[in-house]
């Protein structure tokens, strides 16, 4: 199974659903998506959706670490939300809860980023 990203913004908040698999295979693709939309100097902060992602191992992991730290540089938040068990306890094992914020549903998540509805 491969990966599909989809892409959307709400004022300064780029949206991220990821859907499939995050693993070694696509997180360069990712990565190089997520890039060429944070380099566009329109977000500040991230939502990175995961209702959809069924796999992700080390490598998506770092995918999801360099964009906290890239949305960080710019003085923005990252929220993730809709974690599936699996790769909530993938979060879990790595540390990462400490790290970034999690919420239930996407619109907790943009509202975090401090974006009203």
């Amino acid at each position: 199974m491969g990966l599909y990203v989809d892409v959307a913004r709400r004022r300064n908040v780029l949206i991220v659903r990821l859907s499939g698999e995050l693993d070694h295979h696509t997180a360069t693709q990712v990565r190089h998506r997520l890039e060429d939309e944070l380099s566009k100097g329109i977000d500040t902060n991230l939502v990175l959706n995961l209702e959809n992602l069924t796999f992700m191992d080390s490598s998506g992991l770092g995918v999801v670490l360099g964009r906290y730290r890239q949305i960080s540089q710019l003085g923005g938040r990252m929220a993730v939300c809709s974690v599936q068990p699996s790769i909530h306890r993938l979060f879990e094992m790595s540390g990462l809860f400490k790290v970034f914020s999690f919420f239930e549903d996407e619109e907790r998540a943009i509202r975090a980023c401090g974006v009203a509805s």
